[in-house]
């Protein structure tokens, strides 16, 4: 039997936790759920503006699947933020502290993709668990994915 299967049939034991601990844990992941919005629409941005030297709103509607409204909506939520800056009828172009956030999004996309191919996962599935592993992902976890990620690549 695989150490895969041996998983599936294993009971795990519950470990009961400190309220307090529990209630830390939900709210790290609330807050996540609350950013992932402004970070996947400033990392899209900056990559439309690398591609094609600007973002514009139906084209960050289609990448995203969504309506032209909840762009319109969303990038006034990013505005008031100080997140992104627009003129009317323009263009959507990142400020200092959207670039700064697009690109600590890009770099733990990266990371996260990098560890899960070296876990064998294909490309295409990867890229698409990174999205949402990438805004629940903790400073030590990504810190501890780069750690196995350079002790792969040095043979160790």
């Amino acid at each position: 039997m695989s150490k895969l299967q041996s998983y599936e049939r294993e009971a795990f034991e519950t470990v009961e936790r400190a309220p307090e601990a529990q209630a830390k844990g939900f709210a790290t992941v609330r807050r996540a759920h609350e950013s992932e919005m402004a970070e996947d629409y400033v990392e899209l941005i900056a990559e439309l503006i690398e591609l094609r030297g600007e973002a514009r709103p139906v084209e960050i509607a289609e990448r995203l699947g969504v309506k032209s409204p909840t762009v319109t909506k969303n990038i006034s939520r990013l505005k008031a933020a100080g997140l992104v800056r627009r003129e009317r009828y323009r263009a959507i172009f990142l400020t200092d502290a959207g670039r700064e956030l697009a690109e600590a999004c890009r770099r733990r996309h990266r990371v996260v993709v990098a560890f899960l191919l070296s876990l064998g996962i294909d490309e295409e599935t990867a890229e698409r668990d990174a999205e949402g592993i990438e805004h629940h992902v903790s400073t030590t976890t990504l810190e501890a994915f780069e750690h196995a990620l350079l002790q792969s690549q040095s043979g160790k």
